[in-house]
């Protein structure tokens, strides 16, 4: 395309030029800039010269064109920071109504979070007294309001018989082997079924009753055992039948009554263990009464406070609140105190801390008049040491000839000036001696300096040697191992390296002694 092509080459693919593409404008250098300047001709210097004005020109315009972007920047900078700053303070300005605001709707919800608090314990305290007292209503009717009568139970005479002295003087006239065997059926119990004692469900109290019923029908089964013991297969040989019969009395007798011991000892444990549990339901429904008493004084404490105890909401500036710490504390036992009392012990603490101060600066003074007292004491007794150390300084001191001189002779001021004159002639000689011995070693020096250029120069030819020696042993080395020769071709090329070495290492430390030697000469010198 040949109007692309064109627009290209004549215009950097752009119709219109902008003024920051002067940024992107390079002034190609002329194709002779890779020759030197002698070869150049009138013509090529004059383009070269050409060249560099244009290039010149292009640098300026592009360092106007950047002092211009730069104080365009300055004053968009300047205006962003000023645009910044104005929104910054409208922004600080809202942000504090509207925390002012949030404080005052923070305050009334809290003074309605708090009245509703107030409302809802009070109606809560009431329900609970309510309910405590139709407990405690209900709780004395259903009392049990019993006097304990003291049973008067027919004594049992339950007779502490000794069965073998009644056993024998009722059977005194039966022989003694036919004694022994009545008195072991009389003391033999016919088994019995062992009845269930059931329980007694329309007692609350639940316990097991023992009725008569009961002990009837356990009289009832005894007495059935009993007819099969009382029947003549079970006489002994050899009795009388009237004995047996008379026997079989007795011991139904017997039985009786030891049935009845056993049915009133059990109604007698029934009726302590049912005074018991109404003994314990009792002391139950005191305590219950008692703590139902305590926990309605309790509330109406809990009411008179919360009549007296009244919440006040304050509102405290920033600053005027002192915290130890950065948790907020709890004012839930705080006081209210007027200021006038918090004013009076201000002052009273104020005139406490005056008097203290006073004290202090007393103090102070009265310590700072010892130090003084003891240093002018530390001052006066260095003094003395300084005098007695003079007064020792002056006996010891040794008087020179000099000394003497200026005591004894007379026209010493003359003298010493003849001596100067001497000195400072013989002075002059040695300053012309010297002289010429810095010639000398100037000559000597630049000498030496020759010398030294003559060193390094075969020095460095030396050195030049020495690589191409290291190169052609560093190559035989290569072509001993290719050709794998014997390993005492390696030690010997080895040997002649360390003595190339040994030999460089000779020539610089004799070259550091010569420059050590020649530095200790001119020193002595």
């Amino acid at each position: 395309n040949d109007r692309l092509r064109a627009l290209n080459d004549m215009m950097g693919g752009v119709l219109e030029v902008k003024k920051e593409d002067i940024l992107k404008m390079d002034i190609p250098p002329p194709s002779f800039i890779s020759k030197p300047e002698h070869v150049w001709n009138d013509e090529e210097k004059k383009i070269f010269r050409e060249h560099e004005k244009k290039v010149k020109e292009l640098n300026e315009e592009k360092e106007k064109y950047r002092r211009a972007l730069e104080n365009e920047l300055e004053k968009l900078e300047a205006s962003i920071q000023e645009t910044t700053k104005n929104f910054d303070e409208t922004v600080c300005k809202l942000s504090e109504r509207k925390v002012k605001s949030e404080m005052v709707i923070y305050q009334e919800e809290l003074k309605i979070v708090n009245l509703v608090y107030a409302l809802l314990l009070d109606e809560e305290l009431d329900t609970r007294e309510a309910g405590l007292r139709n407990f405690l209503m209900k709780k004395e009717k259903e009392k049990v309001s019993y006097h304990l009568e003291c049973c008067s139970w027919e004594t049992c005479n339950i007779y502490n018989i000794n069965l073998e002295r009644s056993f024998t003087k009722e059977f005194a006239g039966v022989p003694a082997n036919l004694l022994d065997e009545l008195f072991q059926l009389y003391k033999h119990r016919p088994k019995t079924p062992v009845t269930e004692l059931l329980l007694d469900t329309a007692n609350p109290y639940g316990g097991c009753s023992v009725t008569a019923d009961d002990y009837q029908d356990a009289l009832t089964l005894l007495m059935k055992a009993m007819d099969e013991l009382d029947s003549p297969e079970h006489m002994p040989d050899g009795l009388d039948p009237s004995v047996w019969e008379h026997f079989c009395l007795v011991r139904r007798k017997k039985m009786e009554s030891e049935e009845l011991v056993k049915w009133k000892a059990l109604t007698l444990a029934e009726m302590q263990a049912f005074l018991q549990r109404r003994m314990d339901d009792n002391k139950k429904i005191k305590s219950e009464i008692e703590d139902i008493f305590q926990e309605l004084t309790w509330l109406q404490e809990e009411k008179t406070k919360l009549q007296l105890n009244l919440t006040v909401q304050f509102l405290l500036k920033q600053g005027q609140v002192e915290l130890e710490s950065t948790e907020i504390p709890d004012y839930t036992d705080a006081i209210l105190i007027d200021k006038s009392v918090i004013e009076e012990l201000n002052c009273s603490i104020m005139a406490q801390g005056e008097k203290k101060i006073a004290s202090m600066a007393e103090c102070k003074d009265f310590s700072k008049g010892i130090f003084q007292l003891e240093w002018e004491h530390k001052t006066m007794r260095m003094q003395v040491e300084d005098l007695e150390q003079k007064a020792r300084d002056i006996v010891t001191l040794p008087i020179s000839k000099d000394r003497q001189l200026f005591l004894t002779v007379l026209n010493y001021d003359s003298r010493m000036a003849h001596h100067i004159s001497v000195m400072e002639q013989t002075l002059g000689v040695v300053d012309e001696l010297h002289k010429k011995n810095v010639k000398n070693c100037q000559k000597r020096i630049k000498e030496l300096e020759k010398c030294i250029s003559l060193k390094e120069q075969a020095n460095y030819e030396l050195s030049l040697e020495l690589k191409e020696m290291l190169v052609s042993v560093s190559e035989r080395r290569h072509i001993f191992k290719a050709a794998d020769t014997q390993p005492v071709s390696e030690k010997i090329a080895k040997q002649r390296y360390r003595e190339i070495l040994k030999q460089k290492h000779l020539r610089d430390l004799v070259k550091e002694q010569e420059e050590q030697f020649e530095i200790l000469q001119a020193e002595a010198e």
